[in-house]
């Protein structure tokens, strides 16, 4: 069982499923993956509807430790981004759980 799915698979399912050429199932996947990056870095929160809520989150910079020297050193700060899924994902996954 594969546990990654990369852009090209994801250009090879459109490309079976909705048979446009896989120049144009490359576009639309570029393009679909575009939007969603854009849209997050502009607004901070981007939400698929029946999917989840992508949302981005500043972490302070902070001490860490390195566990075998023990020298500490100094975190800078970053963005991060975060999923919640939506309860209709959730439920979804979940299907299987309750048979």
């Amino acid at each position: 069982m594969r546990i990654n799915l990369t852009k090209k698979d994801l250009v090879n399912l459109v490309y079976m499923q909705l048979g446009f050429s896989k120049k144009i199932s490359e576009s639309l996947i570029d393009d679909f993956l575009i939007i969603i990056e854009q849209n997050l870095k502009g607004e901070k929160k981007l939400k698929l509807s029946k999917f989840g809520t992508f949302s981005i989150r500043e972490k302070k910079s902070r001490i860490g430790r390195n566990p075998k020297t023990k020298e500490e050193k100094t975190i800078t700060k970053r963005n991060v981004v975060l999923f919640k899924p939506s309860k209709e994902f959730k439920e979804f996954v979940n299907l299987n759980k309750n048979e």
